[in-house]
């Protein structure tokens, strides 16, 4: 039987403490949730989720870079293939009805938000974290508004900002509200931002 490297095992305990703290989170939120509660969903001791992540904010924080990592890669992809304006936009319009882990997590992130902004360190670190996110994805689609000739009506670093707020926003709002037509408001802003009239012949 192939022996398990020591690397292997943190490697596996990493992983398991982040499914943990996505699962606490997303049941609890952010601010009900606990490092012993996350340590005992993965089998551990808190002294395990401490020493990987240095405590919950840091946990969140790896849980965000991993899930912003993954959406990242799937919206490549559909870049990818993106042939015109239309496709860009249904690229970024998010899935609607939007699943209901989706609300949850605006939530727990808006509260992680609340609870940061008046702790500089920690809200430098959160703040680090989206910056790194936002340039990448703006030179995401600063590349495939390039090739699919389209002129947005404003900076893509400041576009990537504004879909971002909105997003959580928009989230939030269906989450206390089901009948708000989320979707049609999310249409016009994008239709708004990448304009028709800005593709380049």
């Amino acid at each position: 039987m192939e022996r398990t490297t020591r690397a292997q095992q943190q490697r596996r305990t990493r992983e398991r403490l982040l499914a943990a703290g996505r699962a606490v989170f997303l049941r609890r939120g952010y601010l009900a949730a606990t490092v012993e509660e996350v340590a005992a969903e993965a089998g551990y001791t808190r002294g395990a989720l401490y020493k990987h992540f240095g405590g919950k904010e840091g946990l969140w924080l790896a849980i965000v870079e991993d899930r912003a990592e993954s959406r990242l890669r799937a919206l490549h992809d559909v870049l990818d293939r993106a042939a015109d304006r239309e496709d860009l936009l249904a690229a970024l319009t998010p899935v609607d009805p939007p699943d209901e882990d989706a609300a949850r997590w605006s939530a727990a992130a808006a509260e992680v938000l609340a609870a940061t902004a008046g702790r500089p360190g920690a809200a430098a670190a959160v703040a680090d974290a989206q910056r790194r996110h936002d340039e990448r994805l703006a030179a995401l689609l600063e590349r495939h508004c390039a090739r699919l000739r389209l002129r947005p009506a404003m900076p893509l670093p400041q576009v990537v900002v504004a879909l971002g707020a909105l997003g959580v926003g928009l989230a939030l709002r269906r989450a206390v509200d089901p009948a708000a037509d989320v979707a049609a408001a999310t249409a016009g802003v994008l239709a708004a931002v990448f304009p028709a009239e800005g593709v380049r012949r």
